[in-house]
């Protein structure tokens, strides 16, 4: 099969990508690298900054059409797939569509169907747009629903969900938001995680339990990681003796890994009900993750035995909690570290998430 991946978050195309490689398919990934992330990829299109940056981006992407053409499965990571406006991508999602067989849209991050969703229809209990029945109005959350509804980017989205193949969801958050409108379409497929073969399922340090957490100023707010912070500050000071904290602010991207492999808990997302890419990369190397670990996350994939996330509620008493707990019965640590590595295992090695990709394609052919 010929497949091309268009877009990056979090290295999930690149990483799909080497799975069905192995498997024997020819794959190209075009993509920017998640913007400084710089994830691999075979064809770049990262935008240069201002104006002049658009206009070459457009020109690069006109003469690099005739190589988009002819594959089985092209899938979009986001409506936005190129960092172009919204308006412009009707042009290119058209052309990949009259001149390829199946077109596929991930539903893997921001975009309209999460933003109107789980603000108006509200079906998860919290989410980066509700708190239960109250809409969240941080800056963040309201730039996103300004950017997102009633704009050309909500027509684009609903243009090519109504018209692609098929939605991949990679979150249970997502899914719940695309199949109400797309049962037909929509399927869930967990995101790929390539193992390390390095991990520890013992205390980093025997004197005191490491935690981390990772700060994008940017986004601290919208992802609940100031309240997070806060809650490790205040049991920092009474537990200081049996704990240490790592605090990474907006650091390169293998900075960042080296400081998280020094820890045995990570604290991560406060509003997610399923562990992403960061925390999946965590679990696999070993290490307990603080953060979205609902039912719901179980459910979806038949997870019946193991539970090795932390789950807490979208507020301070809850994260402090819970690390209050891991504090005092540290005995359960090494238990839980062998777990996450396990579950990453069963339902996130990229091999095995690549064969049901391709269960999907072939359905649509």
């Amino acid at each position: 099969m010929k497949i091309l991946l268009i877009g990056e978050y979090s290295n999930v195309h690149n990483t799909l990508a080497q799975g069905l490689r192995e498997l024997g398919h020819k794959v190209t990934v075009v993509s920017n690298g998640d913007y400084w992330k710089d994830y691999p990829r075979d064809i770049d299109v990262a935008r240069k900054p201002g104006k002049l940056g658009g206009i070459s981006l457009m020109v690069k992407l006109w003469r690099l059409l005739p190589q988009l053409r002819g594959y089985d499965i092209v899938q979009l990571i986001n409506p936005i797939f190129f960092e172009l406006k919204a308006q412009r991508l009707f042009y290119f999602y058209r052309y990949l569509r009259r001149h390829n067989r199946h077109v596929v849209l991930g539903a893997f991050g921001m975009d309209w169907y999460w933003v109107n969703t789980c603000t108006h229809d509200k079906p998860l209990r919290y989410s980066d747009f509700n708190l239960g029945d109250k809409v969240r109005t941080d800056e963040e959350a309201t730039r996103y629903q300004r950017d997102w509804m009633g704009t050309a980017k909500e027509r684009l989205n609903r243009y090519i969900a109504n018209d692609c193949d098929g939605i991949v969801a990679g979150l249970y958050e997502y899914w719940a938001c695309y199949h109400p409108a797309f049962p037909q379409k929509t399927t869930f497929i967990p995101y790929p995680i390539r193992l390390p073969k390095d991990y520890r399922t013992d205390r980093v340090k025997k004197s005191k339990v490491v935690f981390f957490i990772g700060i994008n100023r940017e986004r601290s707010a919208y992802k609940g990681t100031d309240i997070m912070l806060q809650a490790a500050r205040d049991i920092q000071q009474k537990y200081a003796h049996r704990m240490k904290l790592i605090v990474a602010e907006s650091v390169p991207y293998d900075e960042y890994q080296q400081l998280m492999d020094e820890s045995d808990i990570i604290l991560d997302q406060l509003y997610s009900y399923t562990p992403a890419m960061n925390a999946l990369l965590a679990m696999s190397k070993g290490i307990i993750v603080v953060g979205g670990g609902e039912p719901e996350n179980y459910d979806i994939i038949n997870e019946t035995e193991l539970r090795p996330i932390i789950n807490v509620l979208p507020t301070r008493e809850s994260v402090y909690q819970a690390m209050e707990e891991l504090l005092l019965d540290s005995s359960c640590i090494p238990l839980l570290k062998s777990q996450s590595r396990c579950y990453t295992e069963r339902h996130h090695d990229y091999l095995t998430v690549a064969r049901r990709y391709l269960e999907f394609y072939e359905q649509l052919t």
